[in-house]
């Protein structure tokens, strides 16, 4: 009797990631490492939340932006790390198919959110610095709650075909997944239907979307640089500059990971499957950790109280 698939039919069995293959060995030293840097996260985030929603002196738009921004990369090392420590200290673990979208969603969507609230961020720095006296007046609570929802429903509208794009799909293959979290293209490759909408879609759409917000920084931070160097003082120049050194360390930190694993992905097929797994767990992990860390020392407010919030009582 020839067993027979029928690929019209949808299959609703669990995934199994693996992990990084060809690293097994290492795994239990790599999730110690992973674990460090995930606690680090989550304290320094949960700190910038803290301190943004307690200080009034806070309560601006480039520190409302930034508890954006630490919000986001709560999301995203939850979304992932958790079930990659798990795969890591107790070997492969399985994941239902829903689940499976859920995290692939968020892991994208979290991707795309960054993106925006760097845009925003960038934004209001061109208006701060080359517009000063309409600053208050640009960024009023109205416009600044039409950019928060701008971010969000360009995300998902982005992000959630996604879901619909791998639900269509029929998977007769065997459910391994080599990685430590789902995500779009590497589940959509065990189907047995054609994936060419969701390869082009996939890659094009994100790509786009994530060029044209590097591109709108770019431009920005190059006005922003010209009204810089134009200011009369030293120490408003220098101040200038300071305020921007946090936002330009943590936009190189987002965008030069992200599209080398991305790049790497779809064009370094001599590059070993290990190393493109790893990088891409490094991308979810160390960001949303050092974040909070270059803000905390390079922006002189948030330093401040951190060192009040830390040392109550030297500070009297």
């Amino acid at each position: 009797m020839v067993a027979s698939f029928n690929l019209s039919s949808f299959n609703l069995g669990p995934f199994i990631l693996l992990g990084i293959p060809g690293l097994e060995e290492f795994h239990v030293w790599i999730g110690i490492l992973f674990f460090i840097i995930y606690l680090g996260g989550l304290a320094g985030n949960s700190v910038l939340l803290y301190l943004i929603s307690m200080e009034r002196s806070l309560h601006e738009p480039m520190f409302f932006f930034l508890s954006m921004l630490a919000a986001t990369d709560i999301i995203l090392s939850n979304t992932c790390v958790p079930k990659t420590l798990s795969i890591f200290w107790l070997g492969p673990q399985k994941i239902t198919f829903p689940a499976c979208l859920t995290q692939m969603f968020f892991l994208h969507y979290s991707f795309a959110m960054d993106s925006a609230i760097l845009l925003a961020m960038a934004f209001d720095r061109y208006v701060a610095i080359c517009f000063p006296l309409r600053y208050t007046t640009i960024l009023t609570r109205q416009s600044i709650t039409k950019i928060v929802m701008a971010i969000v429903g360009r995300s998902f509208l982005i992000i959630f075909p996604c879901v619909f794009l791998l639900k269509r799909l029929s998977f007769c293959r065997t459910p391994i997944i080599p990685h430590t979290y789902c995500e779009h293209i590497g589940v959509a490759q065990l189907a047995c239907a054609d994936i060419s909408i969701n390869i082009w879609y996939g890659f094009a759409v994100p790509i786009l979307t994530v060029t044209s917000d590097l591109i709108l920084i770019g431009i920005s931070y190059s006005l922003i640089l010209r009204a810089i160097f134009n200011l009369p003082s030293q120490d408003a120049r220098q101040k200038a500059l300071n305020t921007c050194g946090s936002h330009v360390c943590v936009i190189l930190m987002f965008y030069t990971p992200a599209l080398f694993s991305v790049l790497t992905h779809r064009f370094g097929h001599k590059i070993p499957h290990s190393f493109h797994i790893l990088a891409a767990n490094l991308y979810v992990a160390i960001p949303p950790a050092l974040n909070p860390i270059i803000y905390g020392v390079k922006t002189k407010q948030i330093r401040e109280k951190i060192i009040l919030l830390l040392f109550p009582k030297g500070n009297q």
